[in-house]
């Protein structure tokens, strides 16, 4: 291939990546501050199925299939910025300070939640899953540890990349929510 081919080709590739949307994952505000048994928390990366950690935005179709939508990207790679959205949906849900891994104090966190997500997908008609697990870890005591299952549903809404975008922050708020009240007093 000649090399006015291959810059030609590059070019041309680059400008499809410069035209794609980029949708930023937006969590709404909480309805309330829940009181917790502990004052700090760390957010562990979120675990996420392939589909959902790749920087494409992917919906399942009729056939049952999960297909990336043309030109639409995830503003940030997807599991920073679920976990970043987690952080900061459960710092604004509860009395603890909250903040993301690497924790960035010298004292430890007094809980740590790790958070395994195996479904989170805009279905075909346009409902929303969000289904998995979290665990709340207590390094130094002061919670009861525990694992409990999650499932979030959503619905009809999300059938573009901006609605997979709003579903997308309202889930993760409605998850800090739950966690949130699992560490309520």
């Amino acid at each position: 291939m000649s090399r006015l081919a291959l810059l030609c080709l590059t070019l041309a590739l680059t400008g499809c990546a410069d035209n794609a949307g980029r949708f930023v994952l937006d969590t709404p505000a909480p309805a309330a501050r829940t009181a917790v048994a502990v004052s700090s928390i760390e957010v562990l990366d979120v675990a996420l199925p392939a589909y959902a950690a790749a920087v494409e935005i992917a919906r399942q179709d009729d056939g049952g299939a999960v297909r990336n939508l043309p030109d639409s990207l995830w503003a940030d790679e997807p599991v920073r910025g679920i976990t970043a959205a987690l952080a900061r949906s459960l710092d604004l849900a509860t009395t603890a300070t909250v903040a993301p891994e690497p924790w960035p104090l010298e004292e430890p966190a007094q809980a740590r939640v790790a958070v395994h997500v195996e479904k989170m997908l805009a279905r075909a008609d346009g409902g929303f899953d969000f289904e998995g697990q979290f665990a709340v870890s207590a390094p130094l005591g002061g919670v009861r540890e525990r694992i409990e299952r999650f499932a979030i549903h959503l619905p009809a809404g999300a059938v573009d990349s901006a609605g997979i975008a709003a579903a997308s922050g309202t889930a993760v708020a409605r998850l800090a929510e739950a966690i949130a009240r699992s560490l309520a007093r």
